[in-house]
């Protein structure tokens, strides 16, 4: 893949992992729930794997590989994963019959796709090139940010920021996949650390061996209970 196909994420989600369109795309590379569910993006009360910046990631890669298989073109294919596979392919079929090119430029399609692919250049252009353009872009270390942790027990969200000695919206911004305060090792084994917590993480999960990890609890309403009386308790 490219490597400036990382750039995507930076128009469709700008790189914030929770967020969400009307059309009931998620995370950091917007994934609709039925492509989700197609690359394997587990999606149910305890987890969406479209927020999980790994899997999803992953997912997207294979997406795009996989249009690209199909058009032979990579702005066929990154106008495939704006709007989608089929739709592109319907323009392609139309043109041809028409006796029409069926590149990027030549095929009708939506305003929001029409400009897809000419953002992300934009922003190749800029990355590529910065000073040409009057903007001064930070290094970034050629190194890796995170570490992934494989976990065997369920645990608190709360408490694994504790263990790995980091503020809990980090933690939660690296593990935005987990919906509930509590991390299900059925859902996903794995979580998300950086690379210089993990050590600790380790070492003060070792000494919570012979303790819970997890404070979540089921309550069964008795007979007779409403919410209200619950909640107060």
């Amino acid at each position: 893949i490219p490597t400036e196909h990382a750039l995507p994420p930076m128009v469709d989600s700008a790189f914030i992992a929770m967020a969400s369109s009307r059309s009931h795309a998620a995370g950091l590379w917007q994934f609709i729930p039925g492509t989700g569910k197609r690359y394997e993006l587990k999606q149910n009360w305890w987890y969406d794997g479209r927020r999980d910046i790994v899997a999803s990631t992953s997912a997207a890669l294979d997406y795009l590989k996989d249009v690209y298989d199909m058009h032979g073109d990579w702005q066929l294919a990154l106008a495939s994963y704006n709007w989608g596979e089929n739709a592109v392919a319907r323009a392609i079929e139309k043109n041809r019959r028409e006796g029409q090119p069926t590149d990027y430029l030549s095929l009708p399609m939506p305003r929001e796709t029409r400009g897809y692919v000419p953002k992300l250049q934009a922003l190749k252009n800029l990355i590529l090139n910065p000073q040409a353009y009057g903007v001064t872009l930070a290094p970034i270390p050629n190194e890796p940010y995170f570490a992934t942790v494989t976990k065997t027990r369920d645990i608190d969200v709360l408490l694994a920021a504790k263990l790995a000695e980091m503020p809990v919206d980090e933690f939660v911004a690296l593990n935005p996949g987990f919906s509930r305060p509590l991390i299900r090792t059925a859902m996903t084994p794995r979580i998300v650390l950086p690379a210089d917590k993990v050590e600790i993480f380790h070492e003060n999960l070792e000494k919570y061996e012979d303790k819970s990890l997890v404070s979540w609890k089921t309550y069964v309403p008795q007979r007779g209970e409403n919410l209200e009386a619950i909640a107060r308790k």
